[in-house]
């Protein structure tokens, strides 16, 4: 699959490298208005690793009409907490100001060291994703499964909310619950 990635931080190249290494094509963004363009135009899923306050601007600036689009974004603070209101997502933002585009929220709820090695006692861990179109979700589910998820559909794209509060639980866990970054969580059945 050919992936872009626009942002390449510890989310986005963890997740670029782990797909590379797989054999799809990826191509890395820089922040030159040519390159943004280019990686958009030349990719069937483009990845948004952007820090939320960067987000709008770029995502308004790119003409994703057509184009999967995985946000990876969490909306946050400085404190760590959700800079967005609970009748509201980063999701649903990104789903509005990247006309029509097929908006999947994933890859936001646990940390790069997850996404770089996401099993754990031999089983994987679980990426939730949500959005609004089938084929994006399919998408979505085959890539994270691609990595070693579980992947879980967590419906539309308004669960977002849900997807970005867990975020945060998994942060607040990790940096200042004293649990440290090598923990994720997983579906468990009977």
């Amino acid at each position: 699959m050919k992936i872009g990635i626009i942002g390449n931080g510890n989310v986005g190249g963890t997740l670029g490298q782990g797909w590379a290494k797989l054999g799809h094509s990826v191509t890395f963004a820089t922040r030159e208005r040519a390159s943004l363009e280019a990686t958009v135009k030349s990719a069937e899923v483009v990845v948004l690793a952007l820090p939320w306050g960067a987000a709008k601007g770029v995502v308004e600036s790119l003409d994703l009409k057509g184009k999967i689009v995985f946000d990876c974004i969490n909306p946050l603070k400085p404190d760590l907490s959700l800079a967005v209101d609970s009748n509201t997502s980063a999701g649903e933002q990104v789903t509005q100001w990247a006309k029509g585009a097929s908006v999947v929220k994933i890859f936001n709820t646990t940390g790069a060291n997850n996404m770089a090695n996401p099993v754990y006692g031999g089983a994987p861990t679980m990426m939730l994703y949500c959005g609004g179109d089938d084929r994006a979700k399919a998408a979505a589910a085959k890539l994270a499964q691609d990595l070693g998820f579980e992947p879980i559909d967590a419906g539309p794209i308004e669960n977002a909310r849900l997807l970005e509060s867990l975020a945060v639980l998994w942060i607040w866990l990790a940096y200042k619950g004293g649990i440290g970054r090598d923990f994720a969580f997983r579906l468990v059945r009977r």
